[in-house]
């Protein structure tokens, strides 16, 4: 079992977190159950599912739960800029930026974690 505690991308997706949080607290109350719901439960879902798949026994299955948490971190990343597109603030370039890189470095450890895990099936 892996510490998700001990992941940089798990720390660094928490801080995003905290700061998409409050980036969709000034939404409109019209996106309560819309965009501002999307982005919740999106931003929330990359360290959680980087978390759960450290709690998996095999390597396939952290691969499988990373690939997850990319997914939410691209998904984030539309529900950003539909914001954005909806002039409902500037377009956040800084903030993309990071979630770019947090969606590169998701992808790297997705494929650090499939080389470990084609060797460990050899």
């Amino acid at each position: 079992m892996r510490n998700f505690r001990e992941l940089d991308i798990w720390k660094d997706s928490i801080t995003l977190v905290k700061k998409i949080y409050s980036l969709i607290e000034n939404l409109p109350e019209t996106e309560k159950f819309g965009l501002k719901s999307q982005i919740s439960r999106c931003v929330v879902s990359i360290p959680a599912n980087i978390a759960e798949g450290c709690a998996k026994d095999s390597q396939k299955d952290f691969v499988r739960f990373l690939q997850i948490s990319l997914g939410s971190a691209f998904e984030l990343e539309t529900h950003i800029i539909i914001c954005s597109e909806l002039s409902y603030f500037k377009y956040p370039k800084e903030l993309i930026a990071e979630i770019n890189v947090i969606q590169k470095r998701i992808k790297s450890l997705i494929n650090y974690s499939k080389k470990v895990a084609n060797t460990q099936n050899q």
